[in-house]
């Protein structure tokens, strides 16, 4: 594990962040980079690229730090793709999308070098259009392996029965491949090595043979390759076989791992209720600010804070919308929250500011970037007008 960087100590992080607006997300530029070390030494000695995917992170100010790392990014869609574009000059650009609207393909060809389709279906219908467009972008068909090792978080496993994604075996069409150069095939949650590995045979058991007439394969994200304990070594060697047997380049497309654990959201208390229990409302709502802790769900850490009870005071969080299920969770402190307390939840750069909203009217958080060397920088706010701009 790379140990140059020493970002600023969790109990160092709440002052440097008390003199920005609240609520506002944070990315800790010490923090990725630490990331984008480990990433940088798996496509080293793995032989692989990896590819940052927008739809986890997207965060433009920082792209010149990743772009110095990784090979480029990955999207969802003509706009995602477009900003990995503009604000990662020279480099990579992927796009993959269930169903792409009229248009999009054309605009797509400029832009991105790869592009994937969902289905055989798709490929025709947009085969003419890609094909003769004079940059040739590389295409791509997703493929369903049908081996889910997802546990407990059905919304998120791409190979669950009535999948809408990727071609499975019995629906794929050997004569049609003229044209296509890859593979993607992205099955994986905030998964290890081993379960990669043991979603491989089951893919080069159907569609191994197909892998020997491509140029490249793409194993899609959900790879959690910069957790603590991550499996780096098995990684990289069922890349190097991926791409010694096949003869072909290899992509991973990691959008947490970049930037898991480098984000935070700092906010305040409003007001403290009770109802049984203490209840704290906060300037932020896990429903604009943090949708996946009611997604997943999940309990997002705080810090210095504990579980229930085991602290001195126990107190639910909740936000200011008047949706009654905007719950946090409960926390436990050492001293009761009052009106103004600062509070600083961790891992908050992924699946956060990208998927936020303004539901109720609420205020978008700031953003910011945060390091040792140059402390707390505020990047951007939001008003009314950003409010107001997305209802036309």
């Amino acid at each position: 594990m790379p140990d140059t960087i020493s970002p600023l100590s969790p109990e160092a992080l709440a002052p440097a962040l008390a003199s920005l607006p609240s609520p506002v997300y944070a990315v800790d530029t010490d923090r990725l980079e630490r990331n984008l070390e480990i990433l940088d030494l798996v496509q080293k000695e793995a032989g692989c690229k990896i590819l940052l995917a927008q739809k986890a992170f997207s965060f433009p100010p920082v792209y010149p730090q990743i772009g110095r790392r990784l090979a480029g990014t990955t999207a969802s869609g003509l706009f995602e793709a477009r900003l990995g574009f503009e604000e990662m000059p020279g480099k990579e650009v992927h796009v993959y999308k269930p169903a792409y609207l009229p248009g999009e393909v054309e605009a797509l060809t400029h832009i991105a070098g790869h592009i994937i389709f969902n289905s055989f279906s798709e490929w025709l219908r947009w085969r003419d259009t890609a094909l003769s467009a004079p940059e040739k972008p590389s295409c791509g068909i997703r493929v369903n392996p049908e081996y889910s090792t997802q546990q407990g978080h059905a919304i998120y496993d791409p190979c669950a029965p009535g999948s809408r994604l990727g071609v499975t075996a019995a629906e794929f069409k050997p004569e049609l491949l003229d044209g296509l150069e890859g593979l993607h095939m992205h099955t994986l949650c905030e998964q290890g090595a081993e379960d990669l590995a043991a979603t491989l045979p089951a893919f080069e058991e159907k569609f191994g043979r197909y892998l020997r007439r491509m140029k490249w394969l793409n194993l899609g994200g959900g790879h959690h390759i910069t957790r603590e304990g991550y499996n780096l070594p098995l990684l990289c060697r069922e890349v190097r076989r991926l791409r010694e047997t096949y003869g072909v380049e290899v992509y991973l497309e990691p959008g947490e791992a970049v930037a898991l654990n480098a984000g935070f959201l700092s906010c305040r208390v409003l007001d403290v209720v009770r109802n049984g229990m203490e209840i704290a409302i906060l300037d932020t709502s896990a429903a604009c600010h943090m949708p996946d802790v009611l997604e997943m769900p999940y309990r997002p850490q705080i810090i210095g804070a504990g579980q229930p009870g085991e602290k001195a005071y126990t107190c639910r969080l909740g936000g200011p919308t008047c949706l009654a299920g905007d719950v946090i969770g409960d926390y436990s402190f050492d001293a009761p929250l009052t009106p103004g307390c600062q509070l600083v939840f961790t891992d908050m750069a992924i699946y956060s500011f990208c998927k936020n909203n303004t539901f109720n009217g609420m205020p978008l958080p700031a953003l910011a970037t945060l390091s040792r060397r140059e402390g707390a920088r505020l990047v951007k706010t939001f008003g009314y007008a950003d409010f107001k701009g997305r209802l036309g």
